[in-house]
């Protein structure tokens, strides 16, 4: 499992999520996505979390609450879906 986290502030570091995120059991892994054509931060994150129960707790603590200045959106991510020659390929059920 995977942890979205977003309206991230621009200054926040690969460091700064990670230690973040510690308070709630060991982090794995941290993507801050750049943009390609800017360089810039895209203002959002994944986390990777060792254990789902500490993904769990991370997420119920964090989401809504207010750093560096931001108000965060944290949740379960959701899985990527690829579109290829603008169409749309659903990973899911529709119903």
């Amino acid at each position: 499992m995977s942890i979205y986290v977003g309206n991230l502030s621009f200054a926040v570091t690969e460091q700064d999520l990670k230690t973040a995120f510690a308070q709630y059991g060991a982090v794995k892994q941290v993507k801050l996505p750049i943009d390609r054509e800017t360089g810039k931060k895209r203002g959002f994150a994944f986390v990777e979390m060792n254990d789902g129960a500490e993904e769990a707790k991370a997420i119920k603590k964090l989401d809504g609450g207010e750093w560096m200045g931001k108000t965060l959106t944290v949740n379960k991510a959701k899985p990527r879906v690829n579109r290829m020659g603008g169409d749309i390929i659903f990973t899911g059920s529709l119903f």
